[in-house]
């Protein structure tokens, strides 16, 4: 049986939260995390990079000068990739760079990227989070009592605006509920600050009862 560290609103300790083991994935699932995370970054790329071929150029398609007797290397169009102006060898064309993911890869990546969360210590509970307005300086002080120097990731059960209004100005933390967190997103922050409510989804999630958006 694994504990996670349980803290009040105010970031005081107020005990242990007790999880099963068996709900743990850390035995499998590395080189689906690496599948699920590669997919993702590559969605976010354009593939709009594009360069033009000699054919695709302007200019005339006329030998620019004789075959022999120069003492030049010969040419046969203005257009060669040789030439100022010409066209670009084997430069980038639009593309996609979409790498399809099976829905159980993704689902056991999720799995193992929050299991290794919790067995490392690097995730905490919250009793809740209702800021009585939204200042910065509530979740600065917040994260300094839980002891988040890099990066935090707040996952709420439902929409917080003042806590995304607070947070917003603070690098490196940011707020996500627990329906869309993604794998990329527990790698890329150190520490995962989950809500009571936010806790339970993703517990749910971890145990197959919902699905997993990668």
């Amino acid at each position: 049986m694994s504990t996670i560290k349980v803290f009040s609103a105010t970031g005081e300790p107020a005990g242990e939260l007790a999880f099963a083991d068996e709900l743990l994935v850390l035995d499998k699932g590395d080189q689906a995390v690496k599948d699920t995370v590669v997919a993702m970054l590559n969605a976010r790329r354009a593939g709009t990079g594009s360069t033009r071929t000699r054919g695709e150029v302007a200019g005339s398609g006329k030998k620019p000068y004789r075959q022999k007797g120069t003492g030049r290397a010969r040419f046969g169009s203005r257009r060669s990739p040789l030439w100022r102006g010409g066209g670009v060898a084997l430069g980038p064309r639009p593309r996609s760079f979409a790498r399809k993911v099976n829905r159980k890869v993704a689902q056991l990546a999720f799995r193992r990227a929050l299991s290794a969360k919790i067995a490392d210590g690097q995730l905490v509970v919250l009793d809740d989070v209702q800021l009585p307005e939204p200042k910065t300086k509530l979740v600065a002080a917040l994260l300094k009592k839980l002891d988040v120097r890099t990066s935090g990731l707040f996952v709420v059960g439902e929409a917080n605006a003042a806590l995304v209004r607070a947070s917003r100005n603070i690098p490196k933390v940011e707020v996500a509920r627990a329906c869309d967190v993604d794998v990329y997103s527990l790698l890329r922050f150190r520490t995962v600050i989950a809500t009571r409510a936010g806790m339970d989804a993703l517990q749910a999630r971890l145990a197959g009862k919902a699905e997993v958006t990668a």
